[in-house]
């Protein structure tokens, strides 16, 4: 389904769409809902973004056009889009942009890929990651359900890659489970990265609600605990949205939980409804609540917890050791 404005075709989200390589998908991952309602009122002050541009946000958008390389800066619409590239910064997605699961907090398109691979992308990625002089770099992607590892070995040759060209560039993966299969992790934990991450994303009671089936708290705290056994000298990370119905009780729970998982580092952020046809938000926690759950994971011995309202998984992440919430209180 798609409509004009001024002679120009729009997709609308949730219809489907035909993308390169003959790859049918959603677009922004959730059907439409002809049910959903548009919410009144302003979003608190705290919650505005600044409205990207300026020449470095252009010379990085170029380069990642001129490299075919997909963002989550883009894909996942992160409010600090604008911040983090006119800071020569970006965080890559690998694997193409089509998902094979449809979170419903996600806006990224979800299809099937079918087992497409740029196997040019590890060269693509490691050249984007010189040109734009990065000291660290955060490499996430896309589920892929369809290949038989989950893409864990392409993951990793793209980290390979990027740490041949630029040996003094950290690396984070952000990673999918890759089906719970702890040979697919190790494969990408092995492959000379700094930080492993796999996202949480909520609280265990709304796991199915916010995931995809596929998903699965209790997997993902496998995952996590099985990386930090395989390489205790690689860091462990992992993100909560919180707004999405979750109770302070299960804040501590969860927190409890990762700990246990041997997690070092825990990020908090504001869950913001990509579109109409996702979850809704239902609360808006100021940022004196985000400062209290960050003291909460520092009190149970985390490494550092990066918490605020605009926070999301890899915000500032090559500044989490500095341990002073990234300079958010600054």
């Amino acid at each position: 389904m798609s409509t004009s404005l001024k002679g120009i075709p729009v997709v609308v989200s949730g219809a489907k769409i035909d993308k390169d390589h003959g790859i049918r998908a959603i677009k922004n991952g959730i059907k439409r809902n002809a049910n959903a309602t548009i919410p009144g009122g302003r979003k608190p002050s705290w919650l505005r973004a600044r409205v990207p541009g300026g020449k470095v946000y252009g010379e990085v958008r170029e380069t990642v056009r001129k490299h075919r390389l997909s963002t989550v800066c883009e894909e996942s619409m992160c409010p600090n889009i604008g911040e983090c590239w006119n800071n020569g910064t970006a965080t890559l997605m690998l694997m193409g942009d089509v998902c094979t699961r449809a979170c419903r907090f996600c806006a990224v398109d979800t299809g099937n890929p079918r087992g497409w691979l740029d196997h040019e992308e590890p060269q693509h990625a490691a050249e984007a990651v010189r040109l734009m002089g990065l000291r660290y770099v955060v490499l996430t992607s896309v589920d892929r359900d369809d290949l038989a590892d989950g893409g864990a070995a392409h993951y990793a040759a793209c980290v390979r890659e990027v740490k041949r060209v630029n040996p003094q560039t950290a690396v984070e993966a952000l990673t999918p489970d890759f089906g719970g299969v702890h040979a697919h992790v190790d494969t990408v934990v092995n492959s000379g990265l700094e930080v492993f991450a796999q996202n949480v994303e909520t609280v265990r009671r709304l796991t199915h609600d916010v995931r995809d089936p596929r998903a699965g708290y209790e997997r993902t705290l496998d995952v996590l605990a099985h990386a930090k056994a395989m390489r205790p000298d690689v860091l462990t990370k992992t993100s909560l949205m919180l707004g999405l119905g979750e109770t302070e009780q299960e804040i501590g729970e969860v927190l409890d939980d990762l700990r246990a998982a041997g997690v070092d580092i825990v990020t908090f952020g504001q869950y913001l409804r990509p579109t109409m046809n996702h979850l809704p938000v239902t609360r808006y926690v100021p940022p004196e609540d985000f400062e209290k759950y960050r003291q909460w994971g520092l009190e149970r011995g985390f490494l550092e917890v990066v918490s605020g309202p605009l926070v999301r998984s890899s915000y500032r992440a090559d500044k989490v050791l500095e341990k002073n919430n990234v300079g958010l209180g600054a």
